[in-house]
């Protein structure tokens, strides 16, 4: 068997499908992958010798060069002949099922984590809707990353219901429990927060791009609605902070407030120290696929404060592993927050549960097994 898992740049290959080619390696040492993605000389020397590399231009963000892409993938499967197309973010996925398509691939997979026009409006929206309903049309399969997730593609008549299949509990790839060591618990705890200067204080965490999307506003504003000398926000992510229509006067707040403390963007081991450091995480973010962020906040114990959306609210089990508030609410959130801080009880079981959940749930073995499965119905079919 010949596969082709696409993405428009290697970071997502390398985050959320490398370990997938590496468990089918183990189990289909026959069967050949390839990798295809934007061009990275980096990248390619990184990967084992069992995964083809097949580098092709492309970028994020709606590109007239993208036509380009289209033929020149048309090109390569015609010259391949794989058996199954596996493809994932928005670009890749539409020019793979475009050229898939035209190039004559029978099994054309389309791993839908995530359906980007959710957060947009007016002519926005009907445009990207278009680009989605075009990438689903064009596949022959759909894996949809949750069952709200599918609900509301079928609803939106993205696709039937019997093309978009929910593999096992939902998400991608799920954690690496070796990672999430929880005899470690202490010792990352007191590293963490001795390299940020926290002591006692309660500290909320959030971990990714703080723009408004993901909940920026709202997070703020409540932070800033709970500030008082016992409490901190630490943030962990890119340096690209307080993106989109953020009041100018809450970010010159934040700049002027040391509540807030910013770590700057961090490799994953680190940041799950990170979570161990944080008495709470907070993501109200407006849309997600599934939240990895979620699960892995969640296999360090973190007690998790989310949004009630498709995704984000299906991870975990509302008031046993979680609090879900609605999203763009900020009283609810200040609400939840407060909760956390002052019952500590709740929140530590809130914690404890998380942890046990992702175990049953998400544990990364479990997950690949079922992706897997999934590909062998596929190509037996």
């Amino acid at each position: 068997m010949k596969i082709c898992f696409l993405a428009t740049v290697p970071e997502t290959l390398k985050s959320f499908v490398l370990a997938q080619a590496e468990y089918i390696y183990e189990k289909h040492p026959d069967w050949k992958v390839s990798f295809v993605c934007d061009c990275n000389e980096q990248f390619k020397k990184a990967l084992p010798d069992f995964i083809r590399y097949l580098p092709v231009s492309m970028s994020r963000g709606v590109d007239i060069k993208g036509i380009k892409t289209v033929f020149a993938l048309k090109k390569l499967f015609k010259k391949e002949k794989f058996d199954m197309i596996v493809y994932a973010t928005p670009n890749a996925a539409l020019y793979a099922s475009l050229a898939g398509r035209m190039a004559g691939i029978k099994k054309r997979l389309y791993c839908q984590w995530g359906i980007r026009y959710v957060g947009f409006w007016g002519i926005k929206r009907k445009i990207f809707k278009f680009l989605e309903k075009i990438t689903c049309l064009n596949s022959t399969y759909v894996n949809a990353v949750s069952v709200k997730n599918r609900q509301f593609a079928i609803d939106e008549k993205l696709y039937k219901s019997d093309k978009a299949t929910v593999v096992g509990n939902g998400g991608t790839i799920g954690v690496d429990l070796s990672d999430y060591n929880m005899e470690m618990y202490d010792e990352y705890r007191k590293e963490k927060r001795e390299e940020l200067g926290i002591g006692g204080e309660f500290v909320f965490g959030f971990v990714g791009r703080l723009s408004r999307d993901k909940g920026a506003f709202e997070l703020l504003s409540a932070i800033r609605r709970l500030s008082q000398d016992n409490i901190k926000l630490v943030c962990v992510g890119s340096d690209e902070l307080l993106e989109g229509d953020i009041p100018s006067e809450l970010k010159t707040w934040v700049k002027e407030n040391d509540i807030i403390v910013f770590a700057g963007e961090k490799s994953e081991k680190e940041v799950i120290k990170y979570y161990a450091g944080m008495d709470a995480y907070v993501h109200p973010t407006y849309r997600e696929g599934f939240g990895m962020v979620i699960q892995e906040a969640g296999a360090m114990g973190c007690p998790i404060i989310t949004t009630n959306i498709p995704g984000a609210g299906e991870v975990l089990v509302n008031g046993e592993s979680c609090l879900l508030v609605k999203p763009k609410d900020v009283e609810e959130l200040v609400t939840a927050m407060n909760k956390l801080y002052e019952d500590r009880a709740f929140c530590k079981k809130l914690g404890e549960n998380a942890r046990k959940y992702v175990e049953e749930k998400y544990e990364r073995n479990s997950m690949l097994e079922n992706q897997i499965k999934r590909y062998e119905d596929i190509l037996g079919e």
